[in-house]
C-alpha cells in the first residue's frame, strides 16, 4: 500500500492549510482561551460553573499554528450549543489523560477507550477512523507481521496514546523488547523517521497533509493495520462531572451528529465520501 492511499479523500483547502502549517511549531502548553456562556438552556448542562477542555496538537484534529481543525470547529459548536462558560487550552495528550482522571480537567476531544480510561473518562461518540503504519521503504516492511521479525526496527509513538487493537498489540510487544521510541507529538517523530532514528509510527488520516510532504513521501510506504475503525468522542471526567451531567453534554453531542452538523464539519476536511464513513458509525464500540 503506498503513500497515496489518502491522495484523493482531502478537501484540496483543508490540505494546503494544514500542509503550510506543519513547519512551524507551538509549545504543547498556551494559555487557555475563555468560551463566554450563553443564555440558559433548558434542561442542558448546569453552567453553575465554568469548564475546561483541552485540545491536542494532531494533524487536521487541530493545528495549534494555525488555531483551526476539525475538534476546534466541533468545540466552538458545542460549547455554543451548550450555553456555558468553558475555558479551552492546549496541553500534550498524556497530560490531557492524567487530568481527566484527577477532575482537574472536564473535556477533551476525539479520545478513545479502553478498560483503563473506562474507569475514569466517559464519552461521547462522534466519529470513526482507522490507523495505518507508517515506515521507511528501507526499513524491509510490507505487511505487519514484518515488524517483529525485524528486529532492528524502532517505532515511534506519541506519549499516552493508545490506538486500534492490532497496533496496540505491535505497540506492547515492541516496548517489552525495548523497540518503542516516545514523542510528545508527531513533529518529532517525523524528524526521528526521517532521520532513521526510528523506521515507523501509526498514523491517522488527520496525519495526511504532513505524510504528504514531499521528503517524507518520498522515503515511506503506508502499510494497513487491518484493524476495523475506532470510535473517537468527546471525553468527560468522572471525577467532575456526575452521570447525570455526562448524559446532558453526550444529548449535545448527539444532536449535533443528528442534525448534520459534525458531517458538515468533516466535510470541510474531507472528500464527502470519507466525511460520511467517518461520521456513520456504531455509537458504541
Amino acid at each position: 500500500m503506498g503513500g497515496s492511499i489518502f491522495s484523493q479523500l482531502f478537501r484540496n483547502r483543508a490540505v494546503r492549510t494544514c500542509a503550510s502549517a506543519a513547519t512551524l511549531f507551538t509549545a504543547l502548553l498556551v494559555s487557555p482561551a475563555s468560551h463566554a456562556a450563553g443564555p440558559a438552556i433548558a434542561g442542558g448542562p448546569d453552567c453553575s460553573r465554568p469548564y475546561t477542555l483541552a485540545l491536542h496538537d494532531h494533524g487536521l484534529l487541530y493545528s495549534a499554528a494555525t488555531d483551526t481543525g476539525i475538534d476546534k470547529d466541533f468545540a466552538d459548536e458545542l460549547i455554543r450549543r451548550s450555553g456555558c462558560k468553558v475555558n479551552v487550552s492546549l496541553m500534550s495528550r498524556a497530560r490531557i489523560w492524567q487530568l481527566i482522571e484527577s477532575g482537574a480537567l472536564d473535556f477533551s476531544l476525539s479520545g478513545i477507550t479502553n478498560p483503563e480510561r473506562d474507569s475514569f473518562a466517559a464519552f461521547a461518540w462522534y466519529f470513526s477512523n482507522k490507523y495505518y503504519l507508517l515506515v521507511r521503504k528501507d526499513a524491509g516492511i510490507s505487511q505487519l507481521a514484518d515488524v517483529a521479525r525485524k528486529e532492528g526496527f524502532q517505532l515511534g509513538v506519541i506519549r499516552g496514546f493508545r490506538y486500534s487493537s492490532n497496533a496496540n498489540r505491535m505497540v506492547d510487544q515492541l516496548t517489552a523488547a525495548n523497540r518503542v521510541t516516545l514523542a510528545g507529538g508527531l513533529d518529532p517523530l517525523y524528524e526521528a523517521l526521517l532521520q532513521n532514528r526510528i523506521q515507523g509510527m501509526i498514523m491517522e488520516p488527520f496525519d495526511y497533509p504532513v505524510v504528504e510532504e514531499k521528503r517524507i513521501r518520498e522515503v515511506t510506504t503506508i502499510i494497513s493495520l487491518e484493524d476495523p475503525s475506532v470510535p473517537h468522542g468527546l471525553i468527560m471526567s468522572r471525577q467532575a462531572l456526575s452521570p447525570a451531567e455526562q448524559e446532558k453534554w453526550r444529548s449535545l453531542v448527539n444532536g449535533m451528529l443528528a442534525d448534520g452538523t459534525v458531517l458538515r464539519i468533516f466535510r470541510k476536511y474531507f472528500n464527502p465520501e470519507l466525511a460520511a464513513a467517518m461520521v456513520e458509525f456504531q455509537s458504541k464500540p
